[in-house]
């Protein structure tokens, strides 16, 4: 029945689930960071304003079309889950577009997201063009979102952001990752830790929601200490809206593995990380961010909460993990990858317990000492 299409990347942020996903750049103009694969082999390019506005037609023609299907099969123009879930099983509605418009619709069609890796790359006005043509389609909207590069958001005028605030963009997401210099020269970051600094604080001027992400075990058993303390400085100067941290997982594909084979960086464990991300939380002083564990990857996904007023709390979550014997951790580690736990917390629920102990015995048996093995296979799944 219907062969609209229109292009989208392949990652968008955690807390962007329930977002249309609508690319105006195609992968990374930097594309050297040794931690990530995501657009590795891949080239960068820019969509002109006039191709991203036909992606927003396109766009706008299937929101018309599943609007017709609801009066058609008597839901009265309303977007309820047995027609997102004929939609996504009817083969006519074959397009990865089609089926994202109706979820996003089902999810209240009130956020965008804008991919790849750095939109803010674009000229001023060009993106400002795209953002009003989305809002002028969709009046609806309520948040349009974007990952970008701090060395080119250091590069803008606090004016210029202010124009793209205006024109309708709501919250820029940035990968920090680490705030200290000589680790950020390891990962090849292609950024200092003093122009995250100027990038985050002209985006908290202009009055655009900032989020920073820091990705736990980036320094390895070598720089840790340096990681969490010098990242909490950054972070303490920026005041982000947002702090969202995520584990690092490193796969074979990525240039970090390379260093891991010649001993030049050593992976940390789960406790390492953990006592890590304490350091980190500890540190953070004077802000008013909001810390947000959102990622899978992330072994203590409670540690959460505002700051200042939360962060007693969290430390006191991330003591409960560390004062665990060590039995009960390897429960709880295995527990939490395989989806059985939310929380510590989930560990005095017997029926739960008692079903990890199971795996884990069979585990055991079958494959003696392959816990940590089996762990980071099942992390490796996640990504």
């Amino acid at each position: 029945m219907t062969k609209l299409r229109f292009e989208q990347g392949p990652i968008r942020p955690p807390s962007e689930s329930h977002s249309l996903l609508l690319r105006v750049t195609r992968n990374c103009p930097w594309n050297r960071c040794e931690f990530c694969h995501t657009y590795k082999e891949e080239k960068f390019s820019i969509k002109n304003p006039e191709e991203v506005k036909q992606d927003i037609d396109v766009v706008q023609e299937i929101v018309s079309e599943i609007r017709a299907l609801s009066w058609k099969y008597g839901f009265g123009g309303e977007i309820a889950a047995p027609l997102v879930n004929s939609i996504l099983q009817d083969p006519k509605h074959d397009s990865d577009g089609f089926h994202s418009v109706a979820l996003w619709l089902y999810s209240g069609g009130k956020n965008i997201f804008l991919q790849d890796g750095d939109n803010l790359i674009l000229k001023t006005g060009e993106l400002a063009e795209i953002l009003k043509y989305l809002k002028k389609v969709f009046p609806s909207i309520e948040r349009i979102t974007t990952y970008a590069r701090a060395k080119t958001v250091s590069r803008k005028k606090i004016e210029e952001l202010g124009d793209l605030r205006r024109a309708g963009l709501s919250r820029i997401h940035i990968g920090l990752e680490t705030g200290c210099d000589p680790l950020l020269q390891f990962v090849k970051k292609g950024v200092t830790a003093q122009e995250h600094i100027e990038a985050g604080r002209r985006v908290k001027e202009s009055g655009i929601s900032l989020s920073e992400y820091v990705i736990l075990g980036l320094g390895g058993k070598g720089m840790w200490r340096e990681h969490a303390v010098e990242t909490a400085k950054v972070l303490n100067q920026i005041n982000a809206d947002f702090i969202r941290v995520r584990t690092l997982k490193v796969l074979k594909t990525m240039l970090l593995y390379q260093k891991i084979e010649k001993g030049e960086f050593v992976l940390m464990s789960d406790d390492e990380m953990i006592e890590e991300e304490r350091l980190l939380i500890d540190h953070l002083e004077g802000i008013t961010s909001t810390f947000v564990s959102d990622h899978i990857l992330n072994l203590l996904q409670e540690v959460e909460g505002k700051l200042p007023e939360e962060k007693e709390k969290m430390l006191n979550l991330i003591d409960r993990y560390l004062s665990l014997p060590e039995e009960e951790k390897d429960n709880f580690r295995f527990g939490r990858r395989v989806g059985v736990y939310q929380s510590v917390e989930d560990l005095s629920r017997p029926e739960l317990r008692n079903r990890v102990e199971r795996v884990l015995q069979k585990i055991g048996s079958e494959r003696p000492g392959s816990l940590e093995e089996v762990l980071s296979e099942l992390t490796e799944s996640f990504i």
